[in-house]
């Protein structure tokens, strides 16, 4: 299979774990609360990664003292992931939610591509690129209102 045939594959069911997880925290959240259901969904994603990192044979998992220390805000950046789509979605809906995570991924996706932060490379924002982002954030605004 071609590499970007698979890293299509790998970003469409990325999105569609987003699309199938958001309202599935949403309804448990309602049942038992927002910080206990991001609680226990994290606990099960460590517990799924942990027996995934349990069958490989070269971990790199030792080189976690080698990071930067703000990379461990990626957790944390999940807890507000989670409780944002466990409180919005009961009051404006999966699809006005998802094009609001959609929306705001990109933006600070462009800006990070735009200045290089983050260790990416820099892919700066031209014309074509602005008019996609003003194009999406038409149609966040046509589905919130």
């Amino acid at each position: 299979m071609p590499t970007l045939l698979i890293v299509v594959v790998f970003g469409l069911l990325g999105g569609i774990s987003v699309g199938l997880q958001s309202p599935l925290a949403s309804m448990m959240s309602q049942r038992v609360g927002t910080m206990a259901s991001v609680f226990i969904i994290h606990i099960g994603g460590a517990v799924f990664a942990g027996a995934f990192l349990l069958t490989q044979r070269a971990s790199h998992f030792n080189e976690v003292r080698s990071l930067p220390w703000y990379v461990l805000m990626a957790g944390g950046l999940g807890v507000v992931v989670i409780s944002a789509v466990s409180y919005a979605i009961p009051r404006v809906g999966v699809v006005t939610m998802t094009f609001l995570i959609v929306a705001g991924q990109l933006l600070i996706s462009a800006l990070i591509d735009h200045f290089g932060w983050l260790g990416t490379d820099v892919r700066p924002l031209d014309p074509t690129r602005i008019l996609g982002i003003v194009v999406l954030f038409i149609g966040v605004w046509l589905i919130v209102r």
